[in-house]
């Protein structure tokens, strides 16, 4: 708690420091630093269109990346299940307004009631949105979880992903309050929208320990979360190789999965394979160092002689910036594994 609170006050004085210079007023900042969720909110985000992706699926997809100023935060895909009782939204944005955004996009296509929100784990970018969804459609709007991720996100995980939004955005997402799940959910709950149904799937440690995965059962549609990406790799401090193709082979053998719809990047077929082969180059070749006597500052170097991993390198979003962290948690585990 100390340290959380420190990079807290840090981040506020920054801020005041910043808008000084800049000329603007500090009363704004000074209420920020009392309460950043009472903050003077940041501005709309640009209308982005709703995709089909199947007979009930649509999605918001965003311009991937990670959050900076120009994009405001928005860079996780915000899925909508459309069904005869209402809509489901699948991850929720990283802020009040990228919510409102994806509502008026939403209303464009539907009038018909959000009547619940998945979130699929606890990184800010897949539920700080939720606080749009619940001044649009009340506050016993159902935001349903894994506990895991309930817990995370009502302890320090939910004001550490709130302030860091603000930071990387340049306070774009002001405004946005912690709306935390209140639902929880687990492996084989179901959503019945009358035409269509919504599974969620929880195996074991993958993207997190917490990680719900929603397949849209009559459309052949698997929304993945940060599960499996299009071609990005990013924060994975808390996930598992191995937990990763666990949770895969089981989704092989009990859905039919025709389209991943990742969080980040386009869905498709081959979503999934991609991101397998670069995962088993990955995890594979720390294993073979490992069981060389390679310490972890050689295993780069086996890394990159699996042509499932250097092929990769430039088409990836994030390499430069995680590629290293990626093996020493792949040779970590890898450790732990022979053990």
């Amino acid at each position: 708690m100390k340290r959380r609170m420190t990079r807290r006050d840090a981040f506020f004085r920054a801020a005041a420091a910043t808008s000084l210079l800049c000329g603007c007023g500090c009363d704004a900042f000074a209420a920020a630093m009392e309460d950043p969720e009472n903050s003077t909110r940041g501005p709309p985000v640009k209308d982005q269109p709703l995709k089909p992706i199947g007979p009930h699926v649509f999605m918001i997809q965003a311009p991937d990346g990670f959050p900076t100023p120009e994009n405001q935060g928005f860079m996780s895909n915000v899925t909508f299940v459309a069904g005869h009782e209402g809509v489901i939204v699948i991850d929720s944005g990283a802020s009040l307004q990228i919510a409102e955004m994806a509502i008026r996009q939403l209303r464009a296509f539907t009038h018909a009631p959000v009547i619940g929100v998945v979130n699929t784990h606890y990184h800010g970018d897949h539920w700080l949105g939720n606080h749009g969804f619940v001044e649009a459609f009340g506050k016993d709007l159902p935001l349903y979880a894994h506990p895991g991720t309930r817990r995370a996100i009502d302890g320090a995980v939910g004001p550490f992903w709130r302030d860091s939004m603000l930071k990387w955005t340049d306070q774009a997402s002001a405004g946005t309050r912690i709306a935390a799940p209140n639902r929880d959910i687990d492996h084989g709950f179901t959503l019945d929208l009358g035409d269509v149904t919504l599974r969620c799937h929880h195996y074991c440690v993958a993207h997190t320990p917490a990680d719900i995965l929603v397949e849209v059962v009559e459309d052949g549609v698997l929304c993945a979360g940060d599960v499996v990406m299009d071609r990005r790799i990013a924060n994975m401090d808390d996930g598992s190789y191995l937990g990763t193709f666990a949770t895969l082979d089981a989704l092989a053998a009990h859905t039919k999965t025709k389209i991943w719809l990742p969080a980040h990047g386009s869905p498709g077929a081959g979503v999934e394979r991609w991101q397998r082969e670069l995962f088993e180059g990955i995890y594979r070749s720390c294993a073979e160092a490992v069981k060389q006597g390679v310490p972890l500052e050689g295993a780069m170097a086996f890394v990159m002689k699996d042509p499932g991993v250097s092929s990769r390198a430039q088409e990836t979003r994030g390499w430069e910036r995680n590629i290293g962290k990626y093996v020493s948690l792949a040779y970590l585990e890898a450790e732990q594994a022979q053990f």
